[in-house]
């Protein structure tokens, strides 16, 4: 009886993780960003986070566009734009969704494996592992490649080139704000000495009219 059980308990564990590792096909719906598409299955759009990868910011509603934020959302979208085919696949050490209820998934491009060519061009980093998911281990070999040859985002002299950009428009805050406050004081200084002028003319006009 054991034996039959312990057989029954193999057979279910095989046919969950082949559902698991299944790849759906679905259609394109809409782009977001980088790490995150909509897309239809079975009749419903789903929006999925692409398992494994972090992107640049470049919608988020509280975190100003990060470098490459854009390139790694135009490059994203064009890729799922322009597939004649896309599939989900689902990895059995994974949820199946996260706490925004969005879809975790690996995401294939008429075969090409999305995650990975986004890591490959240097659009991304590996990201929230939270399990032995089955293409991280290719991912981290293709993101050590592309931080080799300063591929995208990885490009030192690119993130200098932003952080200077960044020193610039500081320092033209900065400049701004003491060219009001100049401008202010400047008007603050002016109508000081005309109120003290009128004070000092009202107070001779009335020493003179005692006079009188």
């Amino acid at each position: 009886m054991r034996k039959v059980l312990f057989i029954i308990f193999i057979l279910i564990s095989s046919i969950l993780t082949a559902n698991a590792e299944e790849k759906i096909n679905v259609s394109f719906s809409d782009c977001v960003d980088g790490d995150t598409a909509k897309f239809v299955m079975n009749e419903e759009i789903i929006k999925v986070r692409f398992l494994a990868i972090d992107t640049p910011e470049s919608v988020h509603p509280t975190k100003e566009i990060e470098a490459f934020g854009k390139e790694a959302s135009d490059f994203t979208c064009d890729k799922i734009k322009n597939a004649k085919k896309i599939q989900l696949e689902f990895d059995a050490n994974s949820s199946k969704t996260d706490k925004y209820e969005r879809y975790l998934a690996w995401v294939w491009v008429d075969d090409y494996l999305l995650q990975d060519l986004i890591i490959s061009n240097g659009f991304g980093e590996v990201a929230y592992l939270y399990g032995d998911y089955k293409y991280t281990d290719l991912l981290k070999d293709h993101e050590e490649i592309a931080k080799s040859k300063k591929i995208g985002m990885w490009n030192e002299n690119i993130e200098n080139l932003n952080k200077d950009k960044n020193n610039i428009v500081f320092y033209c805050i900065c400049i701004l704000i003491l060219i009001i406050l100049f401008i202010l004081s400047k008007k603050f200084r002016k109508k000081t000495i005309n109120k003290v002028k009128r004070k000092i003319k009202k107070e001779l006009k009335d020493e003179i009219t005692k006079e009188i």
